[in-house]
């Protein structure tokens, strides 16, 4: 299986295989627990298998949680993909992360950081984003940076909006993009 990290096209199905692999060792390992503990002799030993099934069920539920929440979501498209990467130059692009807040699950398949701006293309037809840029912008405040964020639903206007926008040029410091690319991700599942 190849391996895809936060940011890049295709993670979400890897995560998700990934993630899936992990709930099912868990629940394989918990099962062979309480079969051990048919077959133990004395009744301290069935107590201590039965102590360590239970426990084995914490780990297991803190994977499949977040994976159960997000696994309607799919990877983007080759061709959504191919649209995209056109717009490279115009700052760093990140695809088919999900954020979440407190209020809502933000499947963002495409997001273009540059360094004041963030537009972000998101498929939850029933999120707010009011909400959603509310959210991203403070999060980016709470590590001191400001940045102009724009959730975007409709695929047509979100491309509108990138083909309008100039590209970035190259003398430019990237350290506050990476800094918000680095946050982008690790507000994502």
């Amino acid at each position: 299986m190849k391996r895809y990290s936060k940011g890049q096209s295709g993670y979400r199905d890897y995560h998700k295989k990934k993630e899936l692999l992990k709930v099912l060792i868990g629940a394989v390992l918990i099962i062979i627990q309480l079969i051990l503990r048919k077959f133990a002799g004395n009744a301290a030993l069935k107590n201590t298998l039965t102590v360590m099934a239970i426990l084995s069920v914490l780990p297991a539920a803190n994977i499949a949680a977040p994976l159960l929440a997000s696994f309607k979501f799919r990877s983007l498209s080759p061709m959504l993909e191919k649209k995209a990467s056109a717009y490279e130059e115009k700052g760093v692009l990140l695809y088919d992360l999900i954020i979440s807040s407190k209020e809502q699950l933000l499947p963002m398949d495409v997001i273009l950081v540059m360094p004041d701006e963030i537009y972000a293309y998101c498929t939850a037809g029933k999120a707010d984003s009011d909400k959603a840029e509310r959210y991203i912008k403070q999060m980016l405040s709470q590590h001191k940076l400001d940045y102009n964020v724009k959730v975007i639903f409709d695929e047509n206007s979100f491309f509108k909006r990138l083909s309008s926008l100039k590209p970035k040029e190259k003398n430019e410091a990237n350290g506050r993009s990476d800094q918000a690319v680095t946050l982008l991700k690790s507000l994502s599942m």
